[in-house]
C-alpha cells in the first residue's frame, strides 16, 4: 500500500524530493473540492494493482455498476476469482499507458512510486479522473468515506487530511440515518413525477416536499415505528393542500 506523504519518509510524489518534505501537500486542507456523484454503469474503470488494496477499490467500483479493468501481472484469489466469473476484467501485465484508452477513471493502488507517478500523468495528459491511493498530490479526486442505504448515499471527506476521522464520523453518522431515511427517500421518489406534472414552478415543487419532510407528524419517526401507510397519508394531505 502506498504512504501518504509526510515529513522524513521517502517521496512518494512527483516532485521526486528524494525525502519527503511535504511540500506536495502544503495548502491541500485549504482547498475547496467540488463534491459530485459518479454514474459508472456503462463506463469503464481502471484500476491498476492486483493486491488488497485494489481488491477494495474494484469492490466499490462494481457496487456502482462500473465495467472494471484491472491490470496487474499478478492478483490476489479474490481478485482472480471475479475475473474468472466475469465480473471483471483482468489484464495480466504491467501498466502500459494504453491501458487508459477509453477508461472514464483511473485508480492506482500498487506499492511502486513510478508506477503510480506514471498512472497519474497519463491521465492528466488525456484529462481523466485519476485517483493514486493514499497519496494526495496523485490525485485530481479523492474518495469519501461512503454510507449507503438503498438510494441514500452520505459522503464525508476531510480533504485527505484523516481517512481515519472520515471513517469515524461515517460510522456515527450510519447510526443516525439509516434505514427510515431511506425509505423516505423511496417513498418521496414516488411523488416526483406528481409534483413534476402539477406544480408549475420550482418553487412550488421546493414548498410542496419541505411541507412533507419538515412536517408534523415526523415522517422519519412514522417509518421508524412502520407506520408507512401514515406517511402516504401526509403526501396526499400535502397535494391537496398545494393545489387548493
Amino acid at each position: 500500500m502506498p504512504a501518504q506523504a509526510y515529513a522524513g519518509k521517502e517521496c512518494v510524489c512527483q516532485l521526486r524530493r528524494g525525502i519527503c518534505d511535504q511540500s506536495c501537500v502544503e495548502g491541500m486542507l485549504e482547498t475547496p473540492f467540488y463534491i459530485a456523484c459518479l454514474k459508472l454503469e456503462g463506463r469503464r474503470c481502471l484500476v491498476v494493482g492486483g493486491g488488497d488494496i485494489g481488491l477494495e477499490k474494484v469492490e466499490g467500483l462494481l457496487a456502482c455498476n462500473g465495467e472494471v479493468t484491472l491490470v496487474a501481472p499478478e492478483a490476489i484469489e479474490p481478485l482472480r476469482s471475479l475475473a474468472q466469473e466475469g465480473s471483471i476484467r483482468w489484464e495480466r501485465h504491467s501498466y502500459e499507458p494504453a491501458d487508459l484508452e477509453g477508461a472514464f477513471m483511473a485508480i492506482a493502488a500498487t506499492d511502486e512510486t513510478e508506477v503510480n507517478i506514471r498512472v497519474y500523468k497519463d491521465a492528466e495528459k488525456r484529462a481523466m479522473l485519476v485517483n493514486v491511493v493514499d497519496v494526495p498530490p496523485l490525485c485530481n479526486f479523492i474518495l469519501p468515506a461512503i454510507i449507503r442505504t438503498g438510494p441514500l448515499a452520505i459522503a464525508i471527506s476531510t480533504a485527505g487530511a484523516s481517512p481515519a476521522l472520515a471513517k469515524r464520523i461515517r460510522n456515527q453518522i450510519a447510526e443516525e440515518y439509516g434505514e427510515p431515511y431511506a425509505r423516505l427517500a423511496i417513498i418521496l421518489n414516488e411523488a416526483r413525477g406528481w409534483a413534476k406534472g402539477t406544480l408549475p414552478t420550482y418553487q412550488d415543487r421546493k414548498r410542496f416536499f419541505e411541507s412533507i419532510v419538515n412536517g408534523e407528524p415526523d415522517p422519519v419517526e412514522l417509518l421508524r415505528r412502520g407506520e408507512e401507510d401514515a406517511v402516504r397519508d401526509l403526501i396526499d394531505a400535502a397535494r391537496q393542500s398545494a393545489v387548493a
